[in-house]
């Protein structure tokens, strides 16, 4: 359908939370509660996204313009609650961004992981004349609002929400409840806004009074019951946060392994972006990938490991406690390459096969050929290494000047003793080799053997200072 809009209500300020930042804001897998509910209203190509703000609205409105992803290619509008006067009061302050042919969608901006499929699902209840609730069957349902149906049988037709305050004794055993989910189409929806009142134990406005309009008006009222209780929880406190946190990443852990992937022990990895991959990869315990994640057929990514805007070709091995970071300019990984343990690639890098980066070992925007090595604490920032280079360990290209970064060409085959400075820009020619302890600062010739360094001197018998006695 076309005409899909959706009403978010990211309002409240989320007292619970004992946060400074807006509760919307707060992060679930390294993205916005609201932004959460953003992505899914992408997949449902909506039209029109109304976001109804309050609390921090300059700071939620902010983001969500900000982390907009690439396809959400609906309209974005954005109303104020204030003050809040309770949910329909909310969705009434919607009501001028909402045009009259369209079905409007309900969501809720702290209930992130409700699913595209299930919302297509409950679009299709509404049919575009429908009053369609998402609803959940809950052994404990104290707090929300009951679902009341028609003689008290399961499958009659819905006849009235009521909130918890409001509900009698017999009206709380009911145990299935509105999610805070509908879809609804905007004539309607309008009519029954305008007639709401707060004459209620809260004083408020709800957004649930409709559905004893859209009854008295003839107009069906359909429920869409699910029993996945995560796809309707809603965050209200850390402790709750971190539940659904957990089970986001349960959820990427089995889908992973579902397509061929080993995990160590899926409770330990967090996917906080986009993570892809080929066919036997194994990925150790405690690893934490966000952005956009590939990795190949083989590749073996070891415990520990932060990985983030990455390529990593098949059968590399990523050792433990290594972090690569490719930020705007990504990184790339060769097949067969060998990376950390403690190792870290920074943007730009770029690795071709069967390069090796060993422990404490430090590469950003720089290209390394095929084969080419840094096994041991050393530093390549802005460079070009050749085929089989050997860079030893403890040595640097020496990139800044204090104003401007520099560029150092290693050509093919060349061999760079430990604990060397390499000053840029600088070439060293194919095949050459620098000395141990050298500082280099003028081109080298190719196969030539270059070293820079003071001549060493031993002085015999040389006593070292002593301290002053007291």
């Amino acid at each position: 359908m076309s005409n899909i809009d959706i009403v978010i209500m990211a309002a409240g300020k989320g007292t619970r939370m004992r946060s400074r930042i807006p509760k919307v804001l707060q992060a679930l897998a390294g993205r916005a509660l609201l932004q959460h509910v953003l992505d899914t209203a992408a997949q449902l190509s909506a039209r029109k996204a109304v976001v109804i703000t309050g609390h921090g609205a300059d700071e939620v409105e902010a983001a969500c313009v900000r982390n907009r992803g690439p396809a959400a290619d609906f309209a974005l509008q954005f109303v104020r609650q204030e003050p809040q006067l309770g949910t329909g009061h909310a969705v009434q302050q919607a009501v001028p961004a909402l045009e009259d042919d369209g079905i409007v969608v309900v969501l809720s901006g702290d209930v992130p992981l409700t699913q595209a499929d299930t919302l297509f699902h409950l679009i299709a209840a509404s049919s575009g004349n429908k009053l369609a609730l998402l609803t959940l069957e809950q052994s404990n349902p104290a707090g929300y609002g009951r679902i009341v149906r028609q003689g008290g049988n399961a499958n009659g037709a819905v006849q009235a929400i009521v909130e918890h305050k409001d509900a009698t004794e017999a009206q709380r055993l009911i145990t299935e409840i509105y999610s805070g989910i509908m879809a609804v189409p905007a004539l309607q929806l309008k009519r029954w806004l305008a007639r709401l009142d707060n004459k209620n134990a809260q004083g408020e406005y709800y957004l649930t009074d409709i559905v004893k309009f859209a009854v008295a008006d003839g107009v069906p009222v359909v429920a869409y019951k699910i029993t996945d209780a995560v796809q309707v929880a809603g965050v209200n406190s850390p402790v709750q946060l971190a539940e659904l946190e957990r089970a986001f990443q349960l959820r990427q852990a089995h889908r992973l392994m579902e397509e061929g992937v080993r995990l160590a022990d899926p409770a330990r990895i967090d996917v906080r972006g986009d993570l892809s991959c080929a066919h036997d990869v194994s990925i150790d315990v405690n690893c934490v990938f966000s952005g956009q994640v590939t990795l190949g057929e083989g590749v073996s990514i070891g415990a520990n490991c932060v990985i983030s805007n990455a390529v990593i070709d098949a059968g590399a091995v990523i050792h433990p406690f290594t972090h690569i970071d490719g930020e705007a300019l990504g990184v790339t990984v060769g097949a067969g390459a060998l990376i950390g343990p403690f190792a870290r690639l920074r943007p730009g890098a770029r690795l071709g096969e069967e390069v090796h980066i060993g422990n404490f070992v430090e590469v950003k925007n720089s290209t390394l050929a095929k084969g080419a090595k840094a096994n041991h604490l050393a530093y390549l920032g802005d460079a070009t290494v050749g085929e089989r280079v050997n860079y030893g360990a403890g040595s640097i290209t020496a990139n800044y000047d204090g104003a401007n970064k520099h560029r150092t060409v290693i050509e093919a085959d060349v061999h760079v003793g430990s604990n060397c400075v390499l000053v840029a820009p600088v070439t060293l020619g194919a095949g050459g080799t620098v000395g141990g302890g050298s500082t280099i600062t003028k081109d080298t010739p190719a196969g030539a053997l270059s070293v820079a360094r003071g001549k060493q001197l031993s002085i015999a018998n040389w006593a070292r200072p002593k301290k002053a006695a007291k």
